[in-house]
């Protein structure tokens, strides 16, 4: 006959008894119940001290001064060089696409903003969310264009 499901049950050792404190000195939990002596960990009701307490004394949160500010509206732009379009690419259009498929822009940011450094020779069409007036002038100069796109 098959293993039926109320006749289930784990392996031996599985399932322990559970811990039964306070009950005599021959349980060998008894007296203080494996809390130690007295303090605020022994007491009822203890659950730990809230994240931040340091006991009553002035916590460190506040006795640091405020510092900083984080603008909630920054725009974190990807930097790529002509230089490095140079090396990677032959002709043709350059856009974020191209630019990710060929491992340049690791990650989606707030746009991609091509900068100046480096030599360009090659003829190019880069579309971009923004250039550098450098980067412009020698994409131009090369023969190419530079289109701003939106993100």
């Amino acid at each position: 006959m098959g293993t039926t499901l109320h006749s289930l049950k784990g392996p031996k050792g599985a399932t322990r008894n559970r811990k039964r404190i306070g009950r005599g000195p021959g349980s060998g939990t008894g007296e203080q119940s494996g809390k130690g002596v007295k303090g605020q960990k022994a007491r009822a009701g203890h659950h730990g001290a809230r994240l931040g307490f340091e006991g009553g004394q002035m916590p460190m949160q506040r006795r640091f001064p405020k510092k900083g500010f984080k603008n909630p509206f920054r725009t974190q732009m990807f930097a790529v060089n002509v230089g490095a379009l140079e090396k990677r690419f032959e002709s043709g259009i350059i856009d974020l696409a191209a630019l990710q498929g060929a491992g340049m822009v690791p990650r989606k940011l707030d746009g991609v903003k091509i900068l100046g450094e480096g030599d360009l020779t090659k003829k190019f069409t880069v579309k971009a969310t923004s250039f550098s007036a450098s980067a412009k002038e020698k994409i131009e100069k090369a023969g190419g264009t530079a289109e701003v796109v939106a993100a």
